[in-house]
Protein backbone atom coordinates (compact mmCIF):
# COMPACT_ATOMS: atom_id res chain seq x y z
CA UNK A 1 0.00 0.00 0.00
CA UNK A 2 1.52 3.24 -0.65
CA UNK A 3 2.37 5.87 1.42
CA UNK A 4 -0.13 9.28 2.46
CA UNK A 5 1.75 12.13 1.41
CA UNK A 6 1.80 14.77 4.51
CA UNK A 7 -0.93 16.63 3.82
CA UNK A 8 -3.33 14.10 4.12
CA UNK A 9 -1.84 11.94 6.59
CA UNK A 10 -2.56 14.88 9.27
CA UNK A 11 -6.23 14.76 8.80
CA UNK A 12 -6.31 11.19 9.60
CA UNK A 13 -3.44 11.39 12.92
CA UNK A 14 -6.22 14.05 14.18
CA UNK A 15 -9.26 11.77 13.63
CA UNK A 16 -7.48 9.08 15.27
CA UNK A 17 -6.81 10.87 18.26
CA UNK A 18 -10.11 12.11 18.35
CA UNK A 19 -11.30 8.85 18.60
CA UNK A 20 -8.53 7.97 21.45
CA UNK A 21 -9.71 10.95 23.46
CA UNK A 22 -13.56 10.02 23.39
CA UNK A 23 -12.39 6.00 23.92
CA UNK A 24 -11.02 6.98 27.12
CA UNK A 25 -14.31 9.62 28.09
CA UNK A 26 -16.20 6.48 27.59
CA UNK A 27 -13.93 4.45 29.93
CA UNK A 28 -13.10 6.63 32.50
CA UNK A 29 -15.17 6.00 35.77
CA UNK A 30 -18.66 7.78 36.80
CA UNK A 31 -18.74 9.93 39.60
CA UNK A 32 -16.27 12.96 38.33
CA UNK A 33 -13.47 10.18 37.81
CA UNK A 34 -13.37 8.81 41.26
CA UNK A 35 -12.62 5.42 41.39
CA UNK A 36 -14.82 2.56 42.83
CA UNK A 37 -14.29 2.07 46.48
CA UNK A 38 -14.58 -1.76 47.53
CA UNK A 39 -13.71 -3.86 50.18
CA UNK A 40 -13.86 -7.62 51.66
CA UNK A 41 -16.11 -9.17 53.62
CA UNK A 42 -15.48 -11.75 55.52
CA UNK A 43 -19.02 -13.94 54.80
CA UNK A 44 -21.87 -12.79 52.45
CA UNK A 45 -24.36 -14.71 54.73
CA UNK A 46 -23.25 -12.85 57.95
CA UNK A 47 -25.37 -10.07 57.29
CA UNK A 48 -25.30 -9.38 53.57
CA UNK A 49 -28.29 -9.04 51.39
CA UNK A 50 -29.94 -12.42 52.00
CA UNK A 51 -32.65 -13.22 50.09
CA UNK A 52 -35.19 -16.32 51.52
CA UNK A 53 -38.95 -16.18 51.00
CA UNK A 54 -40.56 -18.96 48.33
CA UNK A 55 -40.77 -17.75 45.13
CA UNK A 56 -44.70 -17.43 43.98
CA UNK A 57 -45.37 -19.38 41.21
CA UNK A 58 -45.63 -16.46 38.87
CA UNK A 59 -42.52 -14.71 39.63
CA UNK A 60 -40.98 -17.23 37.06
CA UNK A 61 -41.26 -13.85 34.18
CA UNK A 62 -39.23 -10.79 35.93
CA UNK A 63 -42.05 -8.95 35.63
CA UNK A 64 -41.91 -5.51 38.27
CA UNK A 65 -44.69 -6.09 40.57
CA UNK A 66 -47.29 -3.35 41.10
CA UNK A 67 -47.24 -1.47 44.15
CA UNK A 68 -49.01 -2.88 47.22
CA UNK A 69 -52.83 -1.79 47.50
CA UNK A 70 -52.74 0.57 50.70
CA UNK A 71 -54.57 -1.97 53.48
CA UNK A 72 -55.33 -1.37 56.68
CA UNK A 73 -52.54 -1.63 59.19
CA UNK A 74 -53.24 -5.29 61.34
CA UNK A 75 -53.55 -5.25 64.67
CA UNK A 76 -51.16 -4.75 67.08
CA UNK A 77 -49.38 -7.49 68.13
CA UNK A 78 -47.90 -7.46 71.44
CA UNK A 79 -47.07 -11.51 72.08
CA UNK A 80 -43.41 -12.04 74.08
CA UNK A 81 -40.67 -11.46 71.29
CA UNK A 82 -36.93 -11.35 72.09
CA UNK A 83 -34.61 -9.84 70.13
CA UNK A 84 -32.43 -12.48 68.51
CA UNK A 85 -30.52 -10.04 65.81
CA UNK A 86 -29.08 -7.39 67.49
CA UNK A 87 -29.38 -5.49 70.36
CA UNK A 88 -31.06 -1.95 70.72
CA UNK A 89 -30.86 0.87 72.91
CA UNK A 90 -33.67 3.76 73.79
CA UNK A 91 -33.44 7.22 74.28
CA UNK A 92 -34.83 10.69 74.51
CA UNK A 93 -31.83 12.97 73.89
CA UNK A 94 -30.54 13.29 70.27
CA UNK A 95 -26.60 13.96 71.22
CA UNK A 96 -25.20 10.66 71.18
CA UNK A 97 -22.00 11.33 72.47
CA UNK A 98 -23.55 11.15 75.82
CA UNK A 99 -24.84 7.49 75.13
CA UNK A 100 -27.49 5.79 73.98
CA UNK A 101 -30.21 5.42 76.50
CA UNK A 102 -31.70 2.05 78.53
CA UNK A 103 -30.60 -1.22 76.90
CA UNK A 104 -33.83 -2.65 75.38
CA UNK A 105 -34.62 -6.36 77.55
CA UNK A 106 -37.04 -7.32 75.12
CA UNK A 107 -39.47 -6.09 72.98
CA UNK A 108 -42.61 -6.34 75.57
CA UNK A 109 -45.15 -3.31 76.06
CA UNK A 110 -44.52 -2.95 79.38
CA UNK A 111 -40.85 -2.61 78.59
CA UNK A 112 -41.40 -0.32 75.70
CA UNK A 113 -44.09 2.07 77.53
CA UNK A 114 -41.89 2.20 80.50
CA UNK A 115 -38.80 3.20 78.68
CA UNK A 116 -40.51 5.72 76.83
CA UNK A 117 -42.33 7.65 78.56
CA UNK A 118 -40.19 9.75 79.82
CA UNK A 119 -39.48 11.02 76.32
CA UNK A 120 -42.54 12.47 75.91
CA UNK A 121 -41.41 15.55 77.35
CA UNK A 122 -38.77 16.19 74.75
CA UNK A 123 -41.04 14.75 71.64
CA UNK A 124 -38.70 13.01 70.25
CA UNK A 125 -37.62 9.28 70.85
CA UNK A 126 -34.13 7.61 69.60
CA UNK A 127 -34.02 4.38 68.88
CA UNK A 128 -30.40 2.84 68.72
CA UNK A 129 -29.62 -0.57 67.04
CA UNK A 130 -26.70 -2.36 66.34
CA UNK A 131 -27.70 -5.61 64.46
CA UNK A 132 -28.72 -7.69 61.53
CA UNK A 133 -31.43 -6.88 59.57
CA UNK A 134 -34.08 -9.55 60.14
CA UNK A 135 -38.16 -10.21 61.24
CA UNK A 136 -37.17 -8.98 65.00
CA UNK A 137 -35.80 -6.26 63.63
CA UNK A 138 -39.02 -5.22 61.53
CA UNK A 139 -40.77 -6.12 64.79
CA UNK A 140 -38.69 -3.61 66.96
CA UNK A 141 -39.17 -0.63 64.55
CA UNK A 142 -42.87 -1.27 64.50
CA UNK A 143 -43.49 -1.62 68.51
CA UNK A 144 -41.47 1.37 69.13
CA UNK A 145 -44.04 3.52 66.51
CA UNK A 146 -46.96 1.95 68.00
CA UNK A 147 -45.87 2.69 71.25
CA UNK A 148 -44.62 6.27 70.50
CA UNK A 149 -48.12 6.71 68.57
CA UNK A 150 -49.87 5.82 71.95
CA UNK A 151 -47.62 8.31 73.91
CA UNK A 152 -48.09 11.27 71.42
CA UNK A 153 -44.35 11.31 70.45
CA UNK A 154 -44.43 12.93 67.51
CA UNK A 155 -40.55 12.87 66.81
CA UNK A 156 -38.52 9.24 66.15
CA UNK A 157 -35.21 8.58 65.25
CA UNK A 158 -33.65 5.28 63.92
CA UNK A 159 -30.07 5.34 64.90
CA UNK A 160 -28.79 2.34 63.18
CA UNK A 161 -25.70 0.24 62.35
CA UNK A 162 -26.14 -3.04 60.50
CA UNK A 163 -24.27 -5.04 57.91
CA UNK A 164 -27.26 -6.22 56.38
CA UNK A 165 -29.54 -9.65 56.18
CA UNK A 166 -33.29 -10.33 55.04
CA UNK A 167 -33.76 -8.13 51.97
CA UNK A 168 -37.95 -8.79 52.26
CA UNK A 169 -37.36 -7.56 56.26
CA UNK A 170 -35.49 -4.92 55.47
CA UNK A 171 -38.37 -3.92 52.67
CA UNK A 172 -41.12 -4.18 55.39
CA UNK A 173 -39.30 -2.30 57.81
CA UNK A 174 -38.45 0.14 55.09
CA UNK A 175 -41.96 0.35 54.08
CA UNK A 176 -43.46 0.84 57.30
CA UNK A 177 -40.59 3.46 58.54
CA UNK A 178 -42.06 5.26 55.32
CA UNK A 179 -45.78 5.57 56.46
CA UNK A 180 -44.49 6.71 59.60
CA UNK A 181 -42.28 9.70 59.94
CA UNK A 182 -38.70 8.19 60.82
CA UNK A 183 -35.40 9.84 60.50
CA UNK A 184 -32.47 7.10 60.07
CA UNK A 185 -29.07 8.19 60.83
CA UNK A 186 -25.96 6.12 60.43
CA UNK A 187 -23.47 7.33 62.29
CA UNK A 188 -19.38 8.08 61.75
CA UNK A 189 -19.09 5.24 64.01
CA UNK A 190 -21.53 2.85 62.44
CA UNK A 191 -21.94 1.13 58.93
CA UNK A 192 -25.11 0.09 56.63
CA UNK A 193 -24.54 -2.43 54.62
CA UNK A 194 -26.17 -4.87 51.74
CA UNK A 195 -29.80 -5.00 53.04
CA UNK A 196 -29.38 -1.98 55.05
CA UNK A 197 -29.41 -0.03 52.74
CA UNK A 198 -33.07 -0.42 51.85
CA UNK A 199 -33.89 0.53 55.03
CA UNK A 200 -32.32 3.83 54.49
CA UNK A 201 -35.01 4.07 51.36
CA UNK A 202 -37.96 4.34 53.60
CA UNK A 203 -36.96 7.73 55.70
CA UNK A 204 -38.02 10.89 55.63
CA UNK A 205 -34.76 12.17 56.36
CA UNK A 206 -31.19 10.34 56.37
CA UNK A 207 -28.26 11.56 57.85
CA UNK A 208 -25.49 9.68 57.27
CA UNK A 209 -21.46 9.82 58.10
CA UNK A 210 -20.72 6.00 58.22
CA UNK A 211 -19.84 3.74 55.56
CA UNK A 212 -22.46 2.71 53.42
CA UNK A 213 -22.48 -0.44 51.03
CA UNK A 214 -23.84 -3.00 48.37
CA UNK A 215 -23.45 -5.65 46.74
CA UNK A 216 -25.53 -8.85 45.14
CA UNK A 217 -28.38 -10.36 46.38
CA UNK A 218 -27.69 -14.02 47.67
CA UNK A 219 -30.59 -16.70 46.96
CA UNK A 220 -29.70 -19.13 49.62
CA UNK A 221 -32.92 -20.83 49.59
CA UNK A 222 -32.52 -21.31 45.66
CA UNK A 223 -33.20 -24.80 44.51
CA UNK A 224 -31.82 -24.00 41.15
CA UNK A 225 -29.66 -25.80 39.55
CA UNK A 226 -28.30 -23.64 36.52
CA UNK A 227 -27.17 -20.44 36.56
CA UNK A 228 -30.21 -19.80 33.92
CA UNK A 229 -32.69 -21.00 36.76
CA UNK A 230 -30.78 -19.37 39.28
CA UNK A 231 -30.73 -16.21 37.02
CA UNK A 232 -34.86 -16.07 36.77
CA UNK A 233 -35.09 -16.60 40.36
CA UNK A 234 -32.74 -13.09 41.03
CA UNK A 235 -34.73 -11.06 38.07
CA UNK A 236 -38.06 -11.38 40.56
CA UNK A 237 -35.91 -10.68 43.60
CA UNK A 238 -34.68 -7.84 41.88
CA UNK A 239 -38.25 -6.65 40.20
CA UNK A 240 -39.62 -6.52 44.28
CA UNK A 241 -36.78 -4.24 45.15
CA UNK A 242 -36.97 -1.68 41.74
CA UNK A 243 -40.25 -1.32 42.54
CA UNK A 244 -39.82 -1.01 46.32
CA UNK A 245 -37.17 1.68 45.92
CA UNK A 246 -39.52 3.15 43.41
CA UNK A 247 -42.12 4.03 45.66
CA UNK A 248 -39.69 4.89 48.44
CA UNK A 249 -38.50 7.67 46.20
CA UNK A 250 -34.98 6.03 45.58
CA UNK A 251 -33.60 5.50 42.03
CA UNK A 252 -34.15 1.26 40.83
CA UNK A 253 -30.83 2.04 39.18
CA UNK A 254 -29.42 1.32 42.93
CA UNK A 255 -30.56 -2.26 41.95
CA UNK A 256 -28.89 -2.96 38.46
CA UNK A 257 -25.78 -1.70 39.99
CA UNK A 258 -25.70 -4.19 42.98
CA UNK A 259 -25.73 -7.09 40.36
CA UNK A 260 -22.46 -5.91 39.43
CA UNK A 261 -20.44 -6.52 42.71
CA UNK A 262 -19.72 -9.84 43.83
CA UNK A 263 -21.29 -11.15 46.91
CA UNK A 264 -17.93 -11.50 48.60
CA UNK A 265 -17.08 -8.00 48.09
CA UNK A 266 -18.37 -4.46 48.71
CA UNK A 267 -18.82 -1.61 46.76
CA UNK A 268 -18.89 1.68 49.26
CA UNK A 269 -20.72 4.46 47.90
CA UNK A 270 -19.71 7.98 48.07
CA UNK A 271 -21.73 10.62 49.21
CA UNK A 272 -22.45 11.81 45.17
CA UNK A 273 -23.51 8.29 44.81
CA UNK A 274 -25.55 8.22 48.32
CA UNK A 275 -26.84 11.39 46.71
CA UNK A 276 -27.88 10.26 43.31
CA UNK A 277 -29.51 6.93 44.24
CA UNK A 278 -32.00 8.64 46.45
CA UNK A 279 -30.72 7.57 49.88
CA UNK A 280 -29.25 10.29 51.56
CA UNK A 281 -30.80 13.71 52.97
CA UNK A 282 -35.06 14.28 52.48
CA UNK A 283 -36.84 11.90 50.85
CA UNK A 284 -37.58 13.21 47.29
CA UNK A 285 -41.28 10.81 46.86
CA UNK A 286 -41.59 12.31 50.85
CA UNK A 287 -40.88 15.84 50.39
CA UNK A 288 -43.43 15.75 47.03
CA UNK A 289 -46.48 14.58 49.03
CA UNK A 290 -45.35 17.12 51.24
CA UNK A 291 -45.32 19.57 49.17
CA UNK A 292 -49.02 20.27 48.29
CA UNK A 293 -50.12 19.98 52.22
CA UNK A 294 -47.13 22.59 53.52
CA UNK A 295 -48.29 25.26 50.80
CA UNK A 296 -51.98 25.05 52.14
CA UNK A 297 -50.99 24.93 55.44
CA UNK A 298 -47.78 27.06 56.38
CA UNK A 299 -47.55 29.52 53.03
CA UNK A 300 -45.67 30.26 50.20
CA UNK A 301 -42.70 31.78 52.12
CA UNK A 302 -42.54 29.15 54.68
CA UNK A 303 -41.46 27.10 51.87
CA UNK A 304 -39.25 29.46 50.18
CA UNK A 305 -37.43 29.37 53.43
CA UNK A 306 -37.64 25.45 53.86
CA UNK A 307 -36.34 25.13 50.18
CA UNK A 308 -33.64 27.46 51.19
CA UNK A 309 -32.25 25.29 54.50
CA UNK A 310 -32.78 22.42 52.22
CA UNK A 311 -29.94 24.30 49.62
CA UNK A 312 -27.91 25.31 52.10
CA UNK A 313 -27.55 22.29 54.17
CA UNK A 314 -26.33 20.38 51.22
CA UNK A 315 -23.87 22.58 50.09
CA UNK A 316 -22.72 23.13 53.86
CA UNK A 317 -23.27 20.77 56.38
CA UNK A 318 -23.53 17.59 54.50
CA UNK A 319 -19.49 17.56 54.41
CA UNK A 320 -18.96 17.24 58.16
CA UNK A 321 -17.47 13.71 59.33
CA UNK A 322 -19.74 13.20 62.20
CA UNK A 323 -23.57 12.93 62.01
CA UNK A 324 -23.61 15.30 65.23
CA UNK A 325 -21.87 17.54 63.39
CA UNK A 326 -24.11 17.59 60.40
CA UNK A 327 -26.93 18.50 63.11
CA UNK A 328 -25.67 21.52 64.73
CA UNK A 329 -24.82 22.81 61.56
CA UNK A 330 -28.48 22.24 60.32
CA UNK A 331 -29.72 23.99 63.14
CA UNK A 332 -27.74 27.28 62.90
CA UNK A 333 -28.97 27.22 59.58
CA UNK A 334 -32.79 27.86 60.12
CA UNK A 335 -32.22 30.11 63.04
CA UNK A 336 -30.75 32.39 60.56
CA UNK A 337 -33.53 31.14 57.89
CA UNK A 338 -36.13 31.92 60.53
CA UNK A 339 -37.22 28.12 62.15
CA UNK A 340 -39.06 26.89 63.99
CA UNK A 341 -41.64 28.36 62.45
CA UNK A 342 -43.97 29.88 64.87
CA UNK A 343 -47.18 28.46 62.92
CA UNK A 344 -45.80 25.66 61.54
CA UNK A 345 -43.17 24.45 63.97
CA UNK A 346 -43.68 20.46 63.37
CA UNK A 347 -43.18 21.01 59.38
CA UNK A 348 -40.02 22.81 60.23
CA UNK A 349 -36.68 21.52 59.23
CA UNK A 350 -34.72 19.21 62.19
CA UNK A 351 -38.27 19.70 64.00
CA UNK A 352 -37.12 16.69 66.09
CA UNK A 353 -34.79 19.46 68.21
CA UNK A 354 -37.37 21.66 68.73
CA UNK A 355 -38.75 20.83 72.26
CA UNK A 356 -35.18 19.94 73.34
CA UNK A 357 -33.43 23.04 72.06
CA UNK A 358 -36.42 25.71 73.87
CA UNK A 359 -35.89 23.08 77.01
CA UNK A 360 -32.02 23.67 76.72
CA UNK A 361 -32.44 27.58 76.35
CA UNK A 362 -35.06 27.51 79.57
CA UNK A 363 -32.18 26.16 81.89
CA UNK A 364 -30.04 28.13 84.10
CA UNK A 365 -26.93 29.08 82.77
CA UNK A 366 -24.27 26.86 84.18
CA UNK A 367 -21.28 29.64 82.47
CA UNK A 368 -21.89 32.89 80.84
CA UNK A 369 -22.66 31.08 77.37
CA UNK A 370 -25.39 28.62 78.73
CA UNK A 371 -25.94 24.69 79.17
CA UNK A 372 -27.38 23.33 76.08
CA UNK A 373 -25.49 19.89 76.84
CA UNK A 374 -28.90 18.26 75.07
CA UNK A 375 -28.42 19.65 71.85
CA UNK A 376 -25.60 18.45 69.46
CA UNK A 377 -22.89 20.75 69.70
CA UNK A 378 -20.17 21.28 66.97
CA UNK A 379 -21.43 23.51 64.24
CA UNK A 380 -17.98 24.79 64.25
CA UNK A 381 -16.51 21.79 63.45
CA UNK A 382 -19.12 21.43 60.76
CA UNK A 383 -18.05 24.34 59.01
CA UNK A 384 -14.36 22.89 59.29
CA UNK A 385 -15.09 19.59 58.35
CA UNK A 386 -13.97 17.74 55.44
CA UNK A 387 -16.30 17.15 52.11
CA UNK A 388 -17.79 13.82 51.64
CA UNK A 389 -18.79 10.94 53.53
CA UNK A 390 -15.50 8.73 52.08
CA UNK A 391 -13.20 9.07 55.22
CA UNK A 392 -15.99 8.30 57.63
CA UNK A 393 -15.05 5.92 60.00
CA UNK A 394 -16.55 2.20 60.81
CA UNK A 395 -16.00 -1.07 59.93
CA UNK A 396 -17.67 -4.85 59.70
Amino acid sequence: MPALPPRRLLPVLLLLVAVLVTLAACLRPSGGGAAVETQTVQSPEEGGAVSRDPMPEEAAAPVPPPAPEPAPEPEPDWSPLELASGRAWLGCGLDYREGDGQALPDLGRDTLQALMEPCREGQVVRLRYSGKIAADFTALVERVTRMAETLDIRHRVLDLDSTGGQVEDAIRAGDWIGGHRWTLWVREDSVCHSACVFVLAGGDNRVLAGRVGIHRIIRLSSTATSRQELNTELQAVYATVRAYLERNGASPLLADVMKTVPNRSLRLLTADELAAYGLDGNNAAQDDLDRVRLLAKCGDDFMRRRDRWVRAFEERCRGASAVYARNACGLELRRALGFPDDECPSESPLAEFNVLERMAAEEPADTATGDASALPAGAEVAAQAPAGNEGAGGGD
